[in-house]
């Protein structure tokens, strides 16, 4: 049975795996090492470190969404609500669901689940970055009302 609730201090070392997983996913997407180490880095570095899930959990901006499969964590969500101008904006800063647990339901109901904590924190949008070739994923988010708003080019100079 999937499902999804927000995380509790005793999903630290699964968040924390869930992390790690999700980084070396990335490390072969075009333009994942420098998205893990400057839009997710300090996420990341506070989920794998010992008492990071509690700072994050004590953020009243943020929500941490743990996704189940038969009472097993097998999905992360981390956003945050962003006051941008007059308005609130809803940011998506990670989303991962185990390889052998997409598909099946877990990643929808952990989205609906912050979209509608972003929502009840007065967000007006939301937005979630998805890397190049990550097709799955894109497509993931589109059949769920995204639509892409933005797009980062990026040359390397050596």
């Amino acid at each position: 049975m999937e499902s999804a609730r927000p995380a509790a201090l005793d999903d630290s070392e699964a968040c924390a795996a869930l992390c790690v997983q999700a980084l070396e996913e990335i490390s072969g997407v075009r333009g994942g090492p420098l998205f893990a180490r400057r839009e997710t880095g300090l996420l990341a570095k506070a989920l794998i470190r010992p008492g990071g899930l509690s700072r994050l959990l004590s953020d009243h901006r943020r929500i941490v969404m743990v996704g189940l499969v038969d009472d097993v964590v097998v999905g992360l969500a981390v956003a945050r609500a962003e006051l941008v101008g007059e308005t609130s904006l809803g940011v998506v800063d990670a989303f991962y669901v185990e390889p052998e647990a997409r598909g099946v339901g877990v990643g929808r109901k952990m989205l609906d689940s912050v979209v509608s904590w972003l929502g009840s924190k007065g967000c007006r949008a939301v937005d979630v970055n998805v890397l190049p070739g990550q097709r799955e994923t894109k497509n993931f988010f589109e059949a769920t009302g995204f639509k892409a708003r933005l797009l980062t080019m990026n040359r390397q100079l050596s």
